[in-house]
């Protein structure tokens, strides 16, 4: 189920250790989140994901490199939620499946 992009209201505080069970669809890193993890992930940053497009068939990458594992390939029209942009990669989470990863950016385009 997709996280909500809704900013959490109230005071946060966490109660309990975090559950990683389901890393490689958890849009979270040591320096950034996903903004629905507000409040059940202490991270520095939280970001409110961007869509963008897959212009054509590319990997979705474990790293931000060339060499990086490919998780899978995503396809042309594919939609992909970006959290963050560095170094020509785009980190995120793909739409379908919620599977979280690389994409080099020169590989998407943002939706309108």
């Amino acid at each position: 189920m997709p996280l909500s992009t809704e900013l959490p209201t109230g005071q946060l505080q966490l109660s309990r250790a975090a559950d990683r069970s389901d890393k490689p669809h958890l849009p979270v890193r040591g320096d950034l989140a996903h903004i629905g993890l507000a409040g059940k992930y202490f991270v520095p940053h939280y970001a409110v994901p961007m869509a963008h497009g897959v212009k054509a068939e590319t990997a979705l990458r474990a790293a931000g490199k060339q060499d990086g594992a490919e998780l899978r390939a995503l396809v042309a029209g594919e939609v992909f939620d970006v959290l963050d942009m560095a170094g020509g990669w785009a980190w995120g989470q793909a739409k379908s499946d919620l599977l979280v990863g690389y994409v080099e950016m020169s590989q998407l385009e943002a939706c309108a």
